[in-house]
């Protein structure tokens, strides 16, 4: 594929993420119990600190993904915009003024506040790049787990009979596989990429959505409402869409904030197994597993390691944090 086929694809599965992200949250806000949610959450210091750490991340992961034709090579916004940060020959030290070396020092071009690489290139801005992979493993992989466990979920809810038994027989199965068997399987079939790495998280990942949306639709078409469309003669269609998946909506949201950490989680660590991001792909699980050797070696470098764990610990700890700031916004029995 053309550098320019790249950047398109690239940039209208930005567009296809956000919009169904706008597409959820908008169709949430036309009920009144998301409406309420919101202004619980209002209220919750620590939800909207972590929604601003979340957002911060997702602006970060916004400039790398955005690919410019008309830049050199098709870079990033983020690359351009610390395109003046130069790249040293070797490791650096935080804030040093020359590069590691056991003979003579090698001065710098420039200072770099989280050191270099081994390859000269700024910590700071490979753990800044780093955050794109993230993203767009946690949004990839939402965009096909999401629509699948819902569906075969709510099918096997409303439908109950044969339709159940056949669903809870697939996902049973897929479930007693071990996970990161399977993904590493998958994997080795469709090669390395972040595209490989989605198919196969979203083929494993729908199970526990599946298992949510097929218990609340079983609780959801016991009540009046569904039993008054059906007199009214409603057919099956409408009843579930219209009824049944606005009523189920708040746990999708809830299920994909909590599920977005597991999959930033699983990226590092397929990445740092060799199996994920390619060779040349900003991500943490990659820089995670360089500093491997880099621990052992003479002077200590510490601090690639540093940055990229400590970027992905706060990542998943707000991702968490705001997961559980919506479910007790959501949940009337917490009193919020």
């Amino acid at each position: 594929m053309k550098l320019l086929d790249q950047i398109w694809v690239q940039n209208l599965c930005l567009i296809a993420g956000y919009g169904s992200l706008a597409f959820l949250v908008g169709w949430g806000m036309r009920s009144e119990r998301w409406l309420s949610a919101w202004k619980h959450l209002r209220r919750d210091v620590t939800g909207m600190i972590s929604l601003g750490v979340v957002l911060l991340y997702l602006l970060v992961g916004t400039l790398e993904s955005i690919a410019v034709p008309s830049l050199s090579g098709g870079r990033s916004l983020l690359q351009e915009l610390t395109s003046s940060i130069p790249q040293e020959k070797s490791y650096s030290a935080p804030l040093s003024k020359a590069a590691l070396s056991l003979s003579d020092p090698i001065p710098l071009l420039g200072r770099h506040l989280l050191g270099t690489d081994a390859l000269g290139r700024d910590t700071l801005v490979q753990t800044l790049r780093a955050t794109r992979s993230a993203l767009w493993i946690g949004g990839l992989t939402s965009l096909i787990y999401i629509p699948l466990g819902v569906l075969l979920g709510m099918m096997a809810g409303y439908y109950k009979g044969w339709v159940d038994d056949v669903v809870q027989y697939v996902y049973s199965t897929v479930a007693a596989v071990p996970e990161i068997l399977m993904l590493v399987a998958i994997l080795m079939v469709l090669g390395k990429g972040l595209g490989s790495m989605a198919i196969a998280l979203g083929i494993t990942g729908w199970v526990g959505m599946a298992r949510l949306i097929r218990g609340e639709t079983l609780r959801q078409v016991e009540r009046p409402y569904i039993a008054a469309a059906k007199a009214m003669g409603q057919s099956n269609w409408k009843i579930i869409t219209r009824h049944l998946l606005p009523n189920v909506m708040h746990l999708v949201l809830i299920k994909f904030v909590l599920g977005f950490s597991g999959l930033v989680l699983a990226e590092a660590v397929l990445s740092y197994l060799g199996v994920g991001a390619p060779v040349g792909t900003a991500s943490w699980g990659t820089m995670i597993d360089a500093s491997r050797s880099e621990l052992s070696r003479e002077p200590f470098v510490w601090w690639n390691l540093t940055a990229a764990s400590t970027a992905l610990f706060i990542m998943v700890l707000a991702l968490n944090l705001f997961g559980d700031s919506l479910r007790r916004a959501f949940d009337p029995k917490q009193g919020l």
